[in-house]
C-alpha cells in the first residue's frame, strides 16, 4: 500500500462545485484551508467566476480554474495543471448536482430519458471521471469525497429524481472505494441535512424539508455548512485513513427518525 513520503507537507486538494459563499463546497474549503491545506478551486463558466473568484482569493488558492464537469477537455486541463504545478494530489471534493427543472419537479415515473441521463451524468458519473483522472496523481494514496442526501435511501417528498441519482452516487462510492483501495485511495460520501444552497433552491419542497429537519431531528436544529466542512476535513484528512466506502451522516440525526 503506497504511503506519502512527504507527510509533513501540506495536503493539496481539488474543490469542485463551489458556486458562492453559501455552497457546501465553500464550508468544506474553509475548514480544509484552516487546517493548512492548499486548494485548487474550480468555477463553472464565466457567469460563476465573479462569485467564486473572491472566495478563491480568500482561501489563498494557488490554482483557480474553469471546470464544466460535462466537458472532457476542461476536466483534463484541470488535472494537467495540477500535475504541472504540484505533481501530486491528496484529495478531491466533489460537490456537484444537477437535474433539469421540469424533471426535478415532476414525478420520477414521468421523468424524461434526457433529464434522467443529464442528472446522472452531472451528479454521479462526474465523480467517476474525477476519480479516474485523480488516481495517477495520488501516488501516495489520497481521499475522494462527494455529497449526498437522505433521499437516496428513503422517499423524501419533493426530492424526486435526485433520489435515484443520489442512490447511484452512493453505490458508485462503494465500488470506487473497492477498486481504488489497493492504491490507498479512500472514497466516501457525506450525507447532509437540508441546507439553503443554490442547488437546493431548485427543490420544490425545500422549505418543508428544512422545517421537518429542524422539527424531527434528535438535535432539533439544522446543520450548517461550517459543521459539514469540519466533517469533510476529517474525512479527507489522514485521521480518517481507515474510513472508506462509507456514507457518513451530518444531519443532526435526522436520518435516524425515518
Amino acid at each position: 500500500m503506497p504511503e506519502r513520503t512527504d507527510a509533513d507537507a501540506p495536503l493539496r486538494g481539488l474543490i469542485v462545485g463551489m458556486a458562492n459563499d453559501q455552497s457546501l463546497a465553500w464550508g468544506c474549503a474553509e475548514a480544509l484551508r484552516a487546517e493548512g491545506a492548499e486548494l485548487a478551486i474550480t468555477f463553472q463558466g464565466e457567469k460563476a467566476r465573479p462569485h467564486v473568484e473572491p472566495l478563491a482569493r480568500a482561501l489563498d488558492a494557488p490554482l483557480f480554474l474553469p471546470l464544466d464537469v460535462t466537458d472532457p477537455q476542461e476536466m483534463e486541463a484541470v488535472f494537467a495543471e495540477i500535475a504541472a504545478r504540484w505533481g501530486r494530489l491528496d484529495f478531491v471534493l466533489h460537490s456537484v448536482a444537477f437535474a433539469p427543472k421540469q424533471d426535478l419537479h415532476g414525478r420520477v415515473v414521468d421523468s424524461s430519458v434526457e433529464g434522467f441521463t443529464k442528472a446522472m451524468d452531472v451528479s454521479c458519473h462526474s465523480l467517476i471521471r474525477l476519480a479516474r483522472l485523480a488516481e495517477p496523481l495520488m501516488t501516495g494514496g489520497g481521499s475522494i469525497l462527494t455529497m449526498s442526501f437522505y433521499g437516496s435511501e428513503k422517499v423524501v417528498p419533493g426530492y424526486g429524481l435526485m433520489g435515484p441519482v443520489k442512490a447511484a452516487l452512493e453505490s458508485s462510492v462503494r465500488y470506487l472505494a473497492d477498486e481504488l483501495g489497493p492504491a490507498a485511495i479512500r472514497v466516501n460520501a457525506l450525507s447532509t441535512g437540508p441546507v439553503r444552497t443554490r442547488a437546493a433552491s431548485g427543490l420544490s419542497h425545500l422549505d418543508e424539508l428544512i422545517r421537518l429537519a429542524a422539527e424531527k431531528a434528535p438535535l432539533h436544529r439544522l446543520v450548517t455548512i461550517e459543521q459539514i466542512g469540519h466533517m469533510a476535513a476529517f474525512l479527507l484528512g489522514p485521521k480518517a485513513r481507515f474510513v472508506t466506502g462509507q456514507t457518513v451522516y451530518v444531519d443532526s440525526g435526522y436520518n435516524t427518525i425515518g
